[in-house]
């Protein structure tokens, strides 16, 4: 397990449980993403959940329903999480960024890329969920996530497939979006890509 640092500078909103922290958060006017974005999308599951999956951000049917992982993305990974024999309900899933950020297309809204202070801004949530419900394991599904959580030294495309240990952090396994297996579909190599995305997840049970 190689070390890394950490991205969080405090421990995040104080709160007696996930409940009040995501009440809390409701209100949040840390960034400007509140402005846009239709509801403020938090983690959801059991609260004392034995792993944390980490997306980037809420995408437009997120944003719209006020619920994480639940487009095309999330039921791709409630797929390869069942495929990897991975219990969905010892996870607890959220993201980065808890709001939508988006710019329009015609009459479509189209996912756009969180900068670092919007990361940075929005960490003071994460971390609160992750005190809350001290996890065994985090899985950082992505750049955005890994960078939320361990800061900029850690890289996908080096640390991909390994756990990362932190100060004051559970492990961190690093891996992809799911939404990235979304946009090779259709390659000769998309099999090989969505297989490689399960294994990584089968550590999960391997280390817990």
């Amino acid at each position: 397990m190689a070390a890394t640092g950490r991205a969080f500078e405090s421990g995040g909103k104080l709160g007696k449980n996930l409940g009040a922290i995501r009440s809390a958060a409701e209100n949040c006017t840390r960034c400007d993403l509140y402005r846009t974005a239709t509801h403020l999308v938090f983690g959801e599951g059991a609260a004392d959940a034995s792993v944390v999956l980490v997306g980037e951000q809420p995408g437009d049917k997120e944003d719209l329903a006020g619920r994480p992982f639940i487009g095309p993305a999330g039921r791709l990974l409630d797929d390869c999480l069942e495929e990897a024999n991975i219990d969905r309900t010892r996870c607890y899933v959220t993201n980065a960024v808890k709001h939508f950020k988006f710019t329009v297309r015609g009459k479509r809204r189209i996912h756009s890329k969180p900068n670092l202070g919007e990361i940075r801004a929005c960490a003071w949530w994460l971390s609160a969920e992750l005190r809350m419900i001290q996890p065994s394991l985090v899985v950082a599904l992505g750049a955005t996530a890994l960078h939320a959580l361990l800061g900029k030294d850690a890289k996908v495309t080096r640390d991909r497939g390994r756990i990362l240990s932190a100060q004051d952090l559970p492990p961190v396994l690093v891996t992809i979006h799911p939404s990235a297996l979304l946009r090779t579909r259709g390659r000769p190599d998309a099999a090989q890509d969505r297989q490689r995305f399960v294994n990584e997840l089968r550590q999960i049970e391997d280390y817990l």
